[in-house]
């Protein structure tokens, strides 16, 4: 009877949702950023790469700038705070960088080749190049060139900047769903220096960047994890990341 009973229960509610697969599922190459808190505009970057099950640090960290501190955004942890964590969520034009896991994407520049052994697409970029962070334009949050595109925005990141800053650019897929008002035009790029802060993105040395570029392989799944330092700790095993 209770046999019967539970079949017929499961008929009625359908079978039970799949598990969400893990946060770095696939991902064998991870920069992290380490914060110390929400309004930490300075983080600790690393670079690894998985040998097998473990995680190896591929040389030293290195220090770069953030926003004016970070809010969760939307990536591969899905959007918002994960279950359990709380702080500040993502939206367009707060400064903050978005804390969460993201895949790294293509790479932009304003020479004609990128670094010796970049393995990211890579597209250079001229003054019509632009990032759309117009919420309410059908091209929000999307890298494009205004040559082959009818602008219907008011507002864009310039790509090719009067400054040094986006020398190297790797695209961070933020609200890769383009969710309005979610937050836009998120990279990784070069820094104005260490007392510096971006508007949302992440920034570091030049040589530094460069030398990312060269080490990152699209065929191994590349991602970036932004955290405060505590949900680093609280996340570290859920998420899979490695020992700071």
């Amino acid at each position: 009877m209770r046999a019967a009973l539970a079949a017929a229960v499961i008929a009625s509610c359908g079978s039970a949702p799949a598990p969400r697969p893990p946060v770095l599922e696939g991902v064998g190459q991870l920069v992290t950023a380490v914060i110390d808190d929400w309004d930490a505009t300075r983080a600790t970057l690393r670079l690894w790469h998985r040998d097998g099950g473990t995680w190896v640090a591929d040389g030293e960290p290195w220090q770069a700038v953030i926003g004016s501190g970070a809010a969760w955004g939307a990536g591969l942890h899905g959007r918002g705070a994960p279950a359990g964590r709380k702080g500040p969520v993502k939206r367009e034009g707060d400064g903050r960088s978005p804390a969460g896991a993201f895949a790294l994407r293509a790479a932009y520049g304003y020479a004609d080749k990128p670094p010796a052994g970049t393995k990211l697409g890579y597209t250079a970029v001229d003054a019509s190049w632009q990032c759309v962070d117009d919420a309410k334009s059908a091209h929000y949050a999307q890298i494009l060139d205004r040559r082959t595109t009818k602008p219907d925005w008011r507002s864009a990141e310039q790509m090719h900047r009067d400054d040094a800053l986006y020398t190297w650019v790797i695209d961070v897929a933020h609200n890769a769903e383009r969710t309005p008002a979610a937050g836009s035009c998120i990279f990784l790029h070069v820094w104005a220096g260490p007392d510096t802060t971006t508007i949302g993105c992440t920034a570091m040395p030049e040589p530094q960047l460069a030398h990312l570029l060269a080490r990152l392989d699209p065929a191994r799944h590349p991602s970036y994890v932004l955290l405060t330092r505590a949900d680093y700790a609280a996340l570290a095993a859920p998420w899979g990341l490695p020992a700071q």
